[in-house]
């Protein structure tokens, strides 16, 4: 009769003959995430080692350089994940399994006054405003909370107090609260640390902006410019999401509507001033963006020309109204196919899918584009139609990438959320 040979079941192999203080020295110089990833699930040894916290903070103080793992929009269509054939696509999969976006744990509100929105988003953080409907009565400015979507945890920042607001905004303060937008200050490391809020808004003769510290759980007030003195006009009728931010070396950048210049607010010194664009550029959206080794990569759009952006890089903030400098000339998704020679994505466009396209955001080193059908209608900064798909454009390698599907033009604001594997993400709420 036949020996009966036992079962050897699936196990995970010993644990390496190597010490684990080199183990975590050959796993802490791996480049990317995403391949850190692939490296921890060799085994749970190591995947032990990545998950430890010590091992996250020293890796990610190496590199700093997080994944691009989805876009929210200003619609109540959630998180929209990188998708295939993104390299994020299965860490944001991953990703979306694990944290919460809905913002349904969030203090309830009535639906006619108005509704959470999300307004930025910055190492795993989220920061959320009460965005008023146009129906509400504006006689406060609106609530922030900051929120972690891993954990749910969440911290509603204090109201600025009046005493703060009304000797910058006088008397009738109250009409600066519809103009109202907050963003994180990302001039320094705050994913272990306090983080900074910064909180501006505007009105026909000045802007104004004020600093929460959770270090301290106050604002101060910040700084304010009148329109007058920086040489600027303001335009009615705009609203917060006609005013997306650009930033690069510790300052936040505004395309002001109508205007041949930028509204800049360096975060350091607390102070506005305006920054000259080349003749023409009233009626262009116009993005800053980091070029590395100090230099500033200009991105430009003409709205008589949607299907071009223009590309230029300005050694100095003193060249940006230069129009003398040589620029590169992109294509964008038009048409159904992508006029770029890295790109091997063009069968995945319909024919004629977008007539259309748009700048949306900047972060990170990258320029996010919208392609979108001719739009049936618009409210308050959100445009809808059939379809539409977000692009990243990779400001050090001009690539054009399609990020993921969305349905209805999208054109307000959007939210680029960068980070890590659940499993790598430190609590921080």
């Amino acid at each position: 009769m036949g020996q009966v040979q036992p079962v050897l079941r699936g196990r995970d192999p010993p644990a390496p003959s190597l010490p684990e203080p080199l183990i975590e020295e050959i796993l802490v110089r791996i480049a990317t995430p995403r391949d850190l990833v692939r490296a921890s699930a060799a085994c749970t040894y190591f995947r032990r080692l990545v998950a430890n916290d010590s091992f996250l903070r020293r890796y990610r103080t190496l590199h700093p350089s997080q994944l691009l793992l989805g876009i929210l929009s200003p619609a109540a269509v959630g998180f929209l994940q990188a998708e295939a054939p993104n390299p994020n696509a299965s860490v944001a999969k991953a990703f979306d399994r694990k944290a919460v976006f809905s913002l349904d744990y969030l203090p309830p509100c009535e639906p006619s006054s108005g509704d959470w929105s999300p307004r930025d988003a910055r190492d795993g953080r989220l920061l959320i405003m009460f965005l008023l409907s146009e129906e509400a009565d504006f006689t406060t400015l609106p609530e922030l909370v900051v929120a972690d979507p891993l954990t749910r945890g969440c911290t509603m920042l204090p109201p600025i107090p009046e005493s703060i607001v009304a000797p910058f905004l006088g008397a009738d303060w109250c009409v600066f609260a519809e103009n109202f937008d907050a963003f994180f200050d990302p001039s320094g490391d705050y994913e272990d640390a306090p983080f900074r809020v910064i909180g501006w808004t505007r009105h026909r003769t000045l802007a104004v902006a004020f600093v929460y510290s959770s270090h301290s759980g106050t604002w101060t007030a910040g700084t304010r410019a009148f329109w007058s003195d920086l040489g600027l006009h303001y335009e009615y009728g705009m609203t917060p999401d006609d005013w997306w931010l650009s930033y690069a070396y510790g300052c936040f950048y505004w395309k002001v509507p109508g205007n041949n210049k930028l509204l800049k607010l360096d975060v350091n010194r607390m102070e506005f001033s305006a920054v000259g664009l080349p003749p023409n550029h009233e009626l262009r959206e116009v993005a800053v963006a980091e070029a590395g080794e100090g230099r500033f990569g200009i991105v430009i759009r003409h709205r008589d020309r949607p299907e071009y952006l223009r590309y230029s890089i300005r050694q100095n903030e003193g060249e940006i109204s230069n129009e003398h400098l040589m620029e590169t000339a992109i294509m964008l998704p038009s048409a159904g196919e992508i006029c770029n020679e890295h790109l091997m994505e063009a069968t995945i466009l319909p024919p004629s899918a977008y007539d259309k396209c748009r700048i949306v955001a900047v972060a990170e080193g990258y320029i996010f584009l919208l392609g979108y059908q001719s739009l049936s209608r618009r409210t308050r900064g959100v445009c809808t139609g059939e379809s539409s798909a977000f692009y990243t454009l990779e400001i050090k390698t001009l690539k054009v990438e399609r990020f993921c599907w969305t349905r209805g033009g999208l054109c307000g604001r959007i939210v680029p959320y960068f980070g890590f594997p659940p499993f790598m993400s430190l609590r921080r709420i």
